[in-house]
């Protein structure tokens, strides 16, 4: 029965950007669209690259379909456009509809990590390789958008995942559009930045956001054309862009460039459990902290990200010490 059925994803995997995307023949999605065909340079796991683009199994931008597609929702520079990638055979077909489509399909290849080189990455721990060597389709996406993956991870500070995913939930879909397309039901574009701007104090404590997150996303919101241009900046200068904004630190700005630039060493610090994940896979310290994790990650210099990731895609975390951390909703109050 071995490898007959494939791992369940624990909660440490999926945070690693694993996605499910069943097997199977691509149906073609009703409508007209605009289509792209791409052929990779070596094996691609379409759950695994977009993986870390999907906030919570409900968010309203990702859905992955039973028919082994993906669709996301996006804004991009041209326009709301509802993007659906299957791959097939050896290829990948990208087919998408609204004002952003054309762009989004021009976009195809960096997106599913075309501009990533996974061979540039050399293991040095027997967990990292056998990581890499059980995930050989993980490479590194690059959506070119900011925004998106800016405001979710403002979302995510000092929060839990699931209060954070809610978040982004309701706010996207009560204030975001409908996908264009024939998207799966309930898929919404994110609101446009003046929509952000404009939403209500009451609506951001009714989904559980408190002042502080709030009051960062409307400065960032205010400057989201000079904030969008990081994405043609080198991944230090544009993290310094990015922190120029109150509120937006170290953490956010690597998990923001992580995703809008493709960046293969941007390590995230500042997390309540990475430091503790690195040091237990690589030298059993469960009491690491993030001096520690980044001189465990040291050896892996250009590379960093695609370390954490393949050590948090290979499923070791240390055993629990404590209760899970309460969730509180502000909206309640």
């Amino acid at each position: 029965m071995a490898g007959r059925f494939a791992p369940r994803p624990t909660r440490t995997t999926v945070r690693g950007g694993d996605v499910s995307v069943p097997g199977g023949v691509p149906r073609q999605a009703a409508g007209p669209g605009r289509v792209r065909d791409w052929v990779p340079d070596g094996p691609l796991d379409l759950g695994l690259v977009l993986g870390p683009l999907r906030r919570g199994p409900g968010d309203p931008t990702f859905r992955a379909m039973p028919d082994g597609s993906v669709w996301r929702a996006c804004r991009t520079p041209a326009g709301p456009g509802t993007l659906r990638v299957c791959a097939y055979g050896g290829g990948v077909r990208g087919q998408a509809w609204g004002p952003g489509a054309e762009w989004l399909l021009e976009q195809l290849p960096e997106l599913l990590g075309a501009a990533d080189d996974p061979s540039a990455f050399v293991p040095r721990h027997r967990l990292v390789a056998q990581a890499r060597h059980r995930r050989p389709g993980l490479r590194l996406t690059r959506t070119g958008l900011v925004l998106e993956s800016l405001i979710p991870s403002i979302l995510e500070q000092k929060v839990t995942t699931d209060e954070a995913y809610r978040a982004w939930r309701l706010l996207v879909r009560k204030f975001g559009e409908p996908a264009p397309g024939p998207a799966p039901e309930r898929m919404c574009v994110m609101p446009a930045p003046r929509t952000w701007a404009l939403i209500p104090s009451w609506e951001w404590h009714r989904a559980g956001v408190d002042n502080k997150r709030a009051s960062t996303i409307l400065r960032a919101v205010r400057v989201a054309g000079r904030l969008e241009e990081a994405v043609r900046m080198e991944p230090g200068a544009a993290r310094a862009r990015l922190e120029v904004v109150p509120g937006i630190g170290p953490w956010t700005s690597a998990e923001t460039v992580q995703r809008s630039l493709g960046a293969a060493d941007e390590v995230t610090v500042g997390d309540l459990h990475l430091p503790r994940i690195v040091g237990w896979a690589l030298a059993g310290d469960r009491d690491a902290d993030d001096s520690v994790m980044l001189e465990l990650l040291e050896p892996y210099a250009g590379q960093r990200h695609r370390a954490a990731r393949l050590i948090l895609l290979s499923g070791r975390v240390p055993g629990r010490r404590m209760p899970k951390m309460p969730r509180w909703d502000i909206g309640q109050l």
